[in-house]
């Protein structure tokens, strides 16, 4: 039908209510929209004669289209219709962004692999955070009461939240929370089990995803530090259902070659879901198994998968993880060069030093006549043997007069000296010597023993000492 305007008019269909759209081929005719019924579309006129579009979706061709801005408004349309819903699942990731007025989450559903995103307004967030026991964040399983909402420049679907209700920490992130502790109690994280990496491998080994511009980060940085570094690439899906197997696989596949001396598993960051696979048992017990020593770069600093825990070296980003597996060369040649400075100077200063103390030496003035050595020698034995000459003479004269007069005291202490000085040692018969006149009586034959020879007399009388004689009347 023909609008006042001039243009044309169509009834469609859509969300159960018909829907009016005006097609104006005036240029100072703005594009407008009554809320759920009338939308006008500004549409330049085709040459000739103006194009009548479709009314219906069915009834659109290759040779009469609908324009994309149509298709955007009608959904839009159907969305704004839609009641507000209450929805459970789980807050995979959230998003804080202070000073917005709108914040983002992903709410992902508890036992499917379907997320969606949602918006919430600040205020709505902190009302929502006070009422909580503590601050919603990831991990939490949730029950929302949301509007779904089309946004038409950006084509994607989401959920505004007007209010969020705790259920309790949501299965998905509780189950690795869970694992963690098994595997930490193992020790599958312990510092002990870490692995040194290789200063300069000969091969290294990279996992990453299809076309992924982590391989390009890894590879791309490690050649800058050392060129012509040797690649063994496995690409293979690092998200969705194969992730898990493929990862395993190529893990256990570079593994077992013996000329690659580390091996880089690398992803770009993504939402919490999509880091998910690395948080599988079996692969980080597959990467706690490798005898090969392993770098994990998987999201980026704020992410920890339990293969980041696992690794040997957990690196932020891939191109911290190609700056970790080699060194840098440019660097190392100028380490070098600086080495060999410093031991070239050590050994000229070294042997300047040992110089310097042979010259020392030679200048010396027993260097110029070592028999000056000699003659000081002699003449500190002369003064010695002088020295031991005269202590010799003297101890010598000492002992020479301390014999003598030792020897006069014997003399004179025998009893060959008292004999000598006309003293008489009188003996009995018997050989007992006489030292009273009681000993013997009168006609006893007694020996007398003097300095020079001896006597034999008979005894004609005795005298009793003075003290025995009796008084006289």
């Amino acid at each position: 039908m023909a609008s006042p305007a001039g243009g044309i008019t169509g009834a469609v269909e859509g969300a159960g209510e018909s829907v009016t759209v005006s097609l104006c081929h005036s240029a100072a005719q703005a594009p407008r929209r009554e809320h759920g019924t009338v939308v006008h579309v500004t549409q330049p006129p085709a040459p000739g004669q103006a194009r009548p579009l479709a009314r219906l979706a069915r009834e659109t061709t290759a040779e009469n289209p609908w324009p994309l801005r149509l298709l955007a408004t009608k959904i839009e349309e159907y969305v704004s219709k839609m009641t507000q819903v209450w929805v459970e699942g789980q807050v995979v990731q959230l998003s804080r962004r202070p000073g917005a007025g709108m914040q983002f989450l992903t709410l992902r559903d508890t036992d499917a692999d379907v997320s969606i995103s949602v918006s919430l307004y600040t205020r709505t967030l902190a009302a929502i955070d006070r009422a909580l026991p503590e601050p919603l964040d990831s991990g939490a399983r949730v029950v929302v009461q949301a509007r779904p909402t089309y946004w038409t420049k950006r084509g994607t679907l989401q959920l505004l939240a007007e209010d969020i209700r705790l259920v309790g920490v949501g299965d998905l992130l509780a189950r690795i929370e869970q694992l963690r502790r098994i595997l930490a109690a193992e020790g599958l994280f312990d510092a002990e089990r870490k692995r040194p990496l290789p200063f300069l491998p000969r091969k290294v080994g990279l996992v990453c995803g299809r076309g992924a511009k982590a391989e390009d980060d890894v590879i791309v940085n490690a050649r800058l530090r050392w060129p012509g570094l040797p690649f063994e690439i496995r690409e293979v899906a690092v998200q969705g259902a194969s992730a898990v197997r493929e990862v395993t696989a190529a893990i256990r596949e570079l593994d077992a070659m013996d000329d690659i001396d580390v091996i880089v598993v690398a992803r770009g960051g993504g939402a919490v879901e999509d880091l998910l696979p690395f948080s599988d048992e079996g692969l980080v017990r597959a990467a706690a198994a490798a005898r090969t020593p392993l770098v994990s770069a998987i999201g980026h600093e704020t992410d920890c998968p339990l293969l980041d825990l696992v690794a040997d070296y957990r690196a932020s980003t891939p191109p911290d993880a190609a700056r970790r597996i080699v060194p840098d060369l440019a660097q190392e040649t100028v380490g070098l060069d600086n080495a060999r400075a410093r031991l070239r100077e050590i050994l000229t200063q070294r042997l300047d030093a040992e110089q310097r103390g042979l010259d020392q030496v030679r200048a010396r003035p027993i260097m110029t006549d070592p028999s000056v050595i000699i003659h000081d020698r002699v003449t500190e034995l002369d003064a010695a043997r002088e020295r031991i000459r005269r202590g010799l003479e003297t101890a010598l004269t000492l002992a020479a007069s301390d014999l003598r007069a030792e020897r006069a005291r014997l003399t004179a202490l025998s009893p060959q000296g008292g004999l000598d000085r006309g003293y008489t040692i009188l003996r009995k018969a018997g050989g007992a010597v006489i030292t009273s006149a009681e000993d013997v009586t009168k006609g006893d034959l007694i020996e007398g023993i003097l300095a020079s020879g001896r006597l034999v007399a008979h005894v004609v009388g005795a005298t009793k000492p003075a003290s025995q004689i009796p008084p006289s009347d």
